[in-house]
This record gives structure tokens, C-alpha cells and sequence, in this order.
């Protein structure tokens, strides 16, 4: 793990530092990376909706060429 210091609310920290222990929390900074990770999780879901989202608009925006119009009208049965 790679170590970073953040910033929080001092309202937050008080909290955390109260609760951490009653919501079963090994430690402080346990506590900080479960949360930092919920947050991320929830990110990347988001980043993947809007990158779904984009990518159904340019699928939609394209212009197809159809790769069977040639063959369209043969009978293939009586060949």
C-alpha cells in the first residue's frame, strides 16, 4: 500500500474517530481505506456508465455500409 495524506472535514474526523470502534474497525486508517474504496468503487461505475453512454452515441451516429447487398435478391437454394 502506498501511503498518502488527505484531507478531511475536522467535523468528519471527529466522527470517525467515535465511531470507528463501534462499526467494528480494526483501526483508524482501516476505517479510511474501507471508505476511500466504497468511494472509488462508486467512481469507476460512473466512469463506465458515461463511457457506455458515449460509446452508444457514436455506434448510433455512424454510417454502416451493408456487407450483404450484393448477395441480397440470390436464391441460394436452387444453386
Amino acid at each position: 500500500m502506498i501511503q498518502n495524506k488527505i484531507q478531511i472535514d475536522e467535523k468528519d474526523l471527529e466522527f470517525i474517530q467515535k465511531a470507528y470502534k463501534l462499526l467494528s474497525y480494526k483501526s483508524l486508517s482501516h476505517y479510511m481505506r474501507e471508505a476511500v474504496r466504497a468511494k472509488v468503487r462508486e467512481d469507476r461505475k460512473k466512469l463506465r456508465a458515461i463511457q457506455r453512454k458515449r460509446a452508444m452515441e457514436q455506434i448510433g451516429a455512424g454510417v454502416y455500409q451493408n456487407h450483404f447487398e450484393g448477395l441480397e435478391g440470390e436464391d441460394f437454394e436452387d444453386r
